[in-house]
């Protein structure tokens, strides 16, 4: 018994269009998320760190100022190397024993 060609629930435009809706919404969802994304880290970064005052200072005072950045910058970035040195799973045992020794800082 031969039986006749059904016909696809959907045609191949219609499928076509209903991918590029689908991509065309995610595409907007993830810009919106991204949005949000930096307006919280805006609002973290704002709560966190205060606004820099250069107006008035002296020469030295800059050049004093500029160091103390630079040690400060120089120390987040010695931290941020310990933690990805550490992100393994050695490193994370490693980090839990000293966060819970109470000789550690």
């Amino acid at each position: 018994p031969s039986h006749p060609q059904r016909k696809p629930k959907i045609t191949a435009s219609r499928k076509l269009l209903l991918k590029s809706l689908m991509l065309a919404k995610a595409k907007e969802c993830w810009e919106q998320e991204h949005e949000e994304r930096e307006a919280e880290k805006a609002r973290y970064l704002a709560e966190r760190i205060p606004t820099l005052q250069t107006r008035g200072l002296s020469l030295s005072a800059l050049q004093d100022l500029c160091r103390d950045l630079h040690a400060k910058v120089e120390v987040v970035d010695e931290e941020r190397y310990d933690i990805e040195a550490m992100s393994g799973m050695e490193g994370r045992k490693k980090m839990f024993d000293a966060a819970k020794s109470p000789t550690s800082q």
